[in-house]
C-alpha cells in the first residue's frame, strides 16, 4: 500500500490528525512529504487549536455556516477564521455582533474582526450599545443595518408577552376602580363593558367582582345620556371656593 492510500485509510478511520500523527504514520520527519500526500487527498486544516489538526474535505459535515466540529476541533469550508468571518458577514441578513460570531465559530474572533475593519474588509456601526459588523458594499450594508434595526424593534416590543401585558392592565384597572365611589364604579364598569363588546357585562362583572346587573345598569345609564355629572362628584369634590378677604 502506498503512502497516500495509507494516509487515506487512517483519515477515514480517525477523521482528524495532527502533523506529528501523520509523520509517524508515514514514517517520515518531513512536513513537506506529509503535505505532498495531503494535497492529493483534498485536505483541510483546522481554524481552531492554531491550525494543528488536519482532515479531508470529503469527511467534513459542514453546518449552515460552513463550519464542522469534530472532537472539539473546528474546521471551515472557507479556510481561515479571517476568510470565514468576511464571508459570513458579507452574506448575512442583518450583520453580526462579535458575540454572535464567537458563538458560531466557537473561538474568540474580536481581534480578527478589528483587523478586518482596519483594512476596510468590513465595516462596523454601534447599535443598542454593541458594535455590529456589516458588509463593506453600500447596498448590502444598508439593507443589513435596516434589517437589524427592525429585528431589535421586534424584540423590544415583544419583551412582554400578551398574557403579561393583560395581567398588568387588569391590575391597573382594579386599582383605579378601587379609588371610585359607588356611582362612579357603576359607570366605569358600564364603560368598560361597552369597550369589551359582546359579553362585556359578564367579563367586567367577573373581573371587578360585581353583579352582572350592576354592570348592565351602568352601561344603560351611560347610553341613555341622562347622567347628572354633578351628582357623580363626591361631596366636597372639585375646586374649592375662594373666600373673598375683607380689606378692613
Amino acid at each position: 500500500m502506498n503512502s497516500s492510500n495509507t494516509l487515506l485509510k487512517c483519515m477515514n478511520k480517525k477523521k482528524i490528525a495532527t502533523m506529528e500523527d501523520l509523520k509517524n504514520l508515514l514514517k517520515t520527519r518531513s512536513r513537506m512529504t506529509v503535505f505532498r500526500h495531503l494535497q492529493k487527498l483534498d485536505y483541510i486544516s483546522s481554524y481552531s487549536h492554531k491550525g494543528k489538526y488536519y482532515s479531508l474535505n470529503n469527511l467534513a459535515i459542514y453546518n449552515k455556516y460552513g463550519v464542522w466540529r469534530c472532537e472539539s476541533v473546528s474546521f471551515s469550508k472557507h479556510g481561515t477564521v479571517k476568510n470565514t468571518l468576511k464571508i459570513l458577514i458579507d452574506n448575512s441578513l442583518k450583520g453580526y455582533t462579535a458575540s454572535e460570531l464567537n458563538s458560531i465559530l466557537e473561538v474568540k474572533v474580536d481581534d480578527v474582526l478589528l483587523e478586518l475593519v482596519r483594512y476596510g474588509s468590513v465595516i462596523r456601526k454601534k447599535m443598542s450599545g454593541k458594535y455590529v459588523y456589516y458588509s463593506k458594499a453600500p447596498n448590502p450594508s444598508r439593507k443589513q443595518e435596516l434589517t437589524r434595526k427592525d429585528s431589535l424593534q421586534s424584540i423590544d416590543s415583544g419583551k412582554m408577552s400578551p398574557d403579561v401585558l393583560m395581567n398588568e392592565l387588569k391590575a391597573a384597572l382594579i386599582i383605579f376602580y378601587s379609588t371610585l365611589n359607588e356611582k362612579q364604579r357603576r359607570f366605569y364598569a358600564g364603560f368598560e363593558s361597552l369597550k369589551a363588546g359582546r359579553g362585556g357585562d359578564r367579563l367586567i362583572a367577573e373581573l371587578l367582582d360585581l353583579n352582572t346587573k350592576t354592570v348592565a345598569r351602568g352601561r344603560k345609564e351611560l347610553l341613555s345620556e341622562t347622567v347628572n355629572v354633578d351628582t357623580i362628584r363626591e361631596k366636597g369634590g372639585g375646586r374649592k371656593k375662594i373666600k373673598k378677604k375683607s380689606l378692613t
